[in-house]
């Protein structure tokens, strides 16, 4: 738990990354270069959102994969693959075959429910079974029995010349153990119970039981409840995921915009929205010193062992560039935080 004087154990960030429409693969290697850009900083990961029928990475095992290869220390996750639009063998293979080829750094953040838009494009995605597919965390679980090496096959052998496996192949021993899910209090307690990591973003939901009050203290109860359930809670993990916006070396025409970005979503931080009750937290913006003092006294973060600071969604890649390097230069330190060499 982060307080004044105790380092933080792990800072990264989460980046949509996105593309033009006229040119994907300008974008897809700029969120490359990106990657590679944090390793060189000495941030311990990045994770990537996961985004369908959008501009943003709609793969982001098959980019987890190609950064793999461009880096050799930072840990690569996910915030989060939709598992509603996965099937969880066929995931599991190439989440297994990125970790193999990273050795062992891959780091899969899922959710489960309805995908977004599920009504708009679910004849394409399950021309046969839309109506009947389930989307519990059922999902989840499914997932994990083939990340562990249970047997998908009532066959393992010889045919010929080829041979089959019982399990899910490549198996990566310990990626099971690198699964991450997040949600709100109900999902909390879930998780804790399957052993998992917690992961918390800049939204709760306040429809399941939460005391409806303010954002910090709502994912500091959810956290706690997590922390409450899970069987070796010295162990758990929990990532802590705020848009935090340094500004130590911005010039003046990037905090105008860095600023303006924020005051344009505050309203929403103000009430629950939706018939789901999602509260969102406030982006901050300022100095790595002020931003550090905001931190320590948010309830969330201290219970956190792990920082992964969303990017917004619309800047510049001069702006990401600027973002990254205060952070890994001058808040994480501010943190307690140390680079890796």
């Amino acid at each position: 738990m982060p307080s004044l004087g105790q380092p933080l154990a792990g800072l990264g960030f989460l980046t949509i990354g996105r593309f033009d429409e006229s040119d994907p693969r300008a974008g897809h290697l700029e969120t490359i270069e990106m990657i590679q850009r944090a390793e060189d900083l000495g941030f311990d990961s990045v994770w990537l959102r996961d985004r369908h029928l959008q501009f943003g990475i709609s793969s982001p095992v098959a980019v987890m994969a190609a950064a793999a290869m461009r880096t050799n220390r930072i840990h690569l996750g996910t915030a989060v693959i939709p598992l509603g639009l996965e099937n969880p063998l066929r995931l599991a293979e190439d989440l297994a075959t990125v970790d193999v080829l990273s050795d062992g750094r891959v780091n899969p953040g899922v959710s489960v429910g309805t995908p977004m838009r599920y009504d708009d494009f679910k004849h394409a995605l399950y021309p046969d079974t839309h109506d009947v597919e389930d989307f519990s965390k059922e999902r989840v679980l499914r997932l994990l029995r083939c990340l562990r090496g249970e047997p998908v096959s009532d066959f393992g052998g010889t045919v010929g010349i080829e041979q089959f496996s019982r399990r899910v192949q490549p198996h990566s021993p310990g990626l099971a153990d690198r699964v991450w899910y997040g949600g709100g209090l109900s999902s909390a307690i879930w998780t804790g119970e399957q052993g998992l990591n917690y992961l918390t973003s800049s939204v709760v939901t306040t429809d399941d039981g939460s005391v409806r009050t303010d954002f910090a203290t709502i994912q500091a109860q959810q956290i706690d409840a997590y922390l409450a359930h899970h069987p070796d809670p010295a162990s758990a993990r929990v990532s802590h995921g705020l848009v935090v916006i340094p500004t130590d070396t911005a010039s003046a025409d990037q905090i105008r915009r860095y600023e303006a970005y924020a005051a344009s979503r505050l309203e929403r931080t103000r009430s629950p929205q939706g018939p789901r009750g999602l509260l969102f937290a406030p982006d901050l913006v300022g100095r790595s010193d002020e931003l550090a003092e905001q931190l320590y006294a948010h309830k969330g973060f201290q219970r956190a062992t792990e920082m992964a600071f969303a990017l917004p969604f619309s800047f510049e890649k001069s702006d990401y560039i600027q973002i990254i390097t205060d952070m890994a230069t001058r808040l994480g330190p501010a943190l307690g935080w140390t680079p890796t060499s």
